[in-house]
């Protein structure tokens, strides 16, 4: 009796084992475990190999890690160790060398062989907001230095009013109203991509929380951000801000290199990759690029992105029975993409659909969770 229920016990991790091992399945390798390459992974492992390669130990959640400056508490939840994401598919702790239509070469040497291969190494910002080499300890520090420092200030100035300058503007007027912020914007308007209307309502409720925001302003000379600290401010019109923090807010930058060594790859104007129908980014049949690396005219949010992984999914499961990529359904960017902007736990501004709206729904979608409960349960975290 007890030797069945041993063979009980450990019969469905063998049947992962299985599945995951099993040289005649198709085999994707997933280079990078930001949103996209883990949902991605996550919705392919029962029904091909997947090996997801990642550098960093923990997923870093963005949007958590702009709160997370305010309250550092939130660290525990927006850092999620990878070791609970997958369950028969394989997670690679490692750094991507080499990226071809055979699989991928670590720095290492480590060679890992694949039918498709899924260049989803996303973006990047400054620490405190994601780290730049995958130092998740580094991170951690990061966060608790600019803490430290915002915690000290009487003054903070934001330079740049993308998604990151805006939503933390918006935090540090909610949590710490004694605060003097002043966010930079160096277009005439916030948002200047979407209809008028959320970018007024932005602009109207930070000011009304105590922002200063300037508008059609750029600085000339900007920290580089690595450790925290202020000064002056120096705008194109003149204008000289004196701040105790500054935080170089000035938008993501993409992790594209890799692609760099594929054949008849073309970057587009902000550094993301170009891509055709079926999201590959070069001449390579079974090489595809998707997340914010791509150029396929989604923005690069988390909500704009959210559709990307299960098209994918989709193709690549049609591929591994047999059905050639051409005849699948081409992927369709948004129209006019949402976006979800808080400021803070209660207040915010969205775009969904063909409307802009306001501090309820935005609090219920985004503002007040940010998405952590989601996330916790796709890292099996959420017990």
């Amino acid at each position: 009796m007890l030797r069945r229920k041993q063979l009980q016990a450990t019969d469905a991790p063998a049947r992962g084992n299985a599945v995951a091992n099993d040289p005649k399945r198709t085999h994707v390798a997933i280079v990078g475990g930001g949103n996209l390459g883990s949902e991605l992974a996550k919705a392919l492992e029962r029904d091909m190999r997947v090996s997801l390669i990642e550098r960093a130990d923990a997923f870093t959640h963005a949007p958590a890690m702009i709160r997370a400056l305010v309250d550092p508490a939130l660290l525990d939840r927006a850092l999620i160790p990878y070791d609970q994401l997958l369950s028969i598919g394989k997670f690679i702790k490692g750094e991507a060398a080499v990226i071809d239509g055979d699989g991928v070469t670590l720095s290492d040497g480590t060679r890992i062989d694949a039918d498709y291969v899924v260049l989803a190494t996303g973006s990047g910002n400054l620490p405190p907001f994601k780290s730049t080499t995958g130092d998740i300890n580094g991170l951690r520090s990061a966060n608790a230095d600019w803490h430290r420092a915002l915690d000290s200030a009487n003054s903070v100035a934001i330079i740049g009013a993308g998604a990151v300058g805006t939503e933390l503007a918006g935090e540090i007027a909610s949590a710490m109203p004694d605060k003097r912020v002043t966010l930079i914007a160096g277009d005439h308007a916030l948002f200047p991509a979407f209809p008028q209307k959320l970018g007024k309502s932005l602009v109207r409720k930070l000011r009304e929380m105590g922002v200063e925001v300037v508008l059609g302003e750029r600085g000339t000379e900007l920290p580089d951000g690595s450790t925290p600290g202020g000064g002056t401010v120096t705008l194109t019109s003149g204008r000289r801000i004196e701040a105790d923090l500054i935080v170089p807010a000035v938008g993501a930058r993409v992790n594209a290199g890799l692609a760099d060594q594929l054949p008849d790859v073309r970057r587009s104007p902000d550094g993301r990759i170009a891509v055709d129908r079926w999201m590959r980014p070069s001449s390579l049949p079974n090489v595809f690029a998707a997340g914010d690396v791509a150029d396929n005219g989604d923005f690069m949010t988390i909500v704009a992105v959210s559709r990307q992984a299960p098209w994918l999914a989709k193709l690549l499961k049609a591929a591994a029975a047999g059905q050639k990529i051409e005849t699948q359904k081409p992927y369709l960017p948004w129209g006019k993409a949402p976006i979800l902007l808080p400021l803070g736990p209660k207040r915010g501004s969205s775009f969904l659909m063909v409307a802009t709206l306001g501090d309820w729904i935005t609090s219920v979608m985004k503002g007040r969770d940010l998405f952590l409960s989601k996330y916790q349960k796709t890292f099996g975290r959420d017990a």
